[in-house]
């Protein structure tokens, strides 16, 4: 006698089947690719997924490599799955976690890592995450720490010896972000092709440069020669963290100290000077300020072991079926 999971799955894979080559394109997207208990993955899920991992669509990820294309979508799959099944036990137990307790968890974020809230969306663009998929990222996260708290009967403790460790083993992780204020004394080419141009523009920005070494003003040389930005208040350009200068830019601030110049730097459109007028940050943060920013390191780490040793147990009761 067949029972009713097996049923459902037949079911399931008869819809399946039925979907031919000549299927539309919505149709396709919502095809389902993994039967999970009563749940069901559909191909649009594990498409928005791999983007999400990967930071690729998935035609080009195939298109650039196919055995490594058809190994992260397998590895996602298991994924989505262990996904699956984690939902329907958080669905099971009725754990909610509020929006304003997903609020409180990224201002610690912040905090944590010194964090303004321009930063972190920056940080979240560069990984190509919006601020919502975000929110509801953390919102998961907080729903696994529920559940495994509910479901893990051991404790999880952390020693201090532990936490102390991690912040000798990381100190450049725990270091203020170097920033520096430059000046720049900027000289335009109209026409970054003219060769006969450009080396008359770099000339005369040696000829600058040498009488800037030779004690004249760098203020007032911006005020009297600069073509670019801050060129009214000496060339100023204000303060930057150095990681997000540009290479060549970094490169500079890197090297020279305050109150020295580069000699002119080759740029698309010209020539630039520039001058460091000050360094900060670089300075190692005290243990105490950043012991609950390591603590809640290694507690997901741990939490992280423990969910995937619990899920696994789960994952051994459930139903999974791949079905393409």
């Amino acid at each position: 006698m067949i029972d009713k999971k097996s049923l459902w799955v037949l079911f399931i894979l008869a819809l399946v089947l039925v979907w031919s080559p000549s299927s539309s394109p919505a149709e396709l997207r919502n095809r389902v690719v993994a039967v999970v208990n009563d749940d069901l993955i559909t191909l649009h899920e594990l498409n928005e997924k791999i983007r999400q991992v990967t930071g690729m669509a998935p035609e080009a990820l195939r298109r650039r490599d196919e055995k490594g294309f058809l190994q992260t979508r397998a590895r996602i799959i298991d994924l989505l799955i262990n996904e699956k099944i984690a939902e329907e036990k958080i669905r099971e137990l009725a754990i909610k976690v509020k929006d304003e307790e997903v609020d409180a968890a990224i201002e610690r974020i912040k905090e944590n890592y010194r964090l303004t809230h321009e930063d972190l969306l920056a940080k979240l663009k560069e990984s190509g995450l919006t601020f919502e998929a975000y929110r509801d990222k953390i919102r998961k996260e907080l729903e696994r720490v529920r559940l495994i708290n509910r479901e893990v009967k051991s404790k999880i403790v952390l020693r201090e010896e532990e936490i102390r460790a991690y912040y000798k083993e990381h100190k450049s992780s725990f270091e203020e972000p170097r920033k520096v204020r430059l000046a720049s004394i900027f000289f335009k080419c109209r026409d970054p092709q003219d060769d006969r141009a450009l080396n008359a523009l770099r000339e005369k920005a040696m000829a600058v440069h040498d009488r800037i070494e030779q004690g004249a003003d760098f203020a007032e040389m911006a005020r009297r020669f600069s073509q670019g930005p801050g060129a009214a208040e000496g060339g100023d350009l204000g303060s930057f963290k150095v990681a997000q200068l540009d290479p060549v830019l970094r490169e500079i601030a890197q090297r020279l100290s305050p109150g020295q110049i580069s000699e002119p730097v080759r740029r698309p459109f010209g020539f630039q000077i520039l001058k460091v007028l000050e360094k900060t940050g670089g300075a190692l943060r005290p243990f105490p300020e950043v012991r609950n920013a390591i603590y809640d390191i290694l507690y997901r780490r741990e939490v992280d072991k423990r969910y995937s040793d619990w899920i696994k147990e789960l994952r051994e009761k459930a139903y999974t079926k791949i079905v393409f």
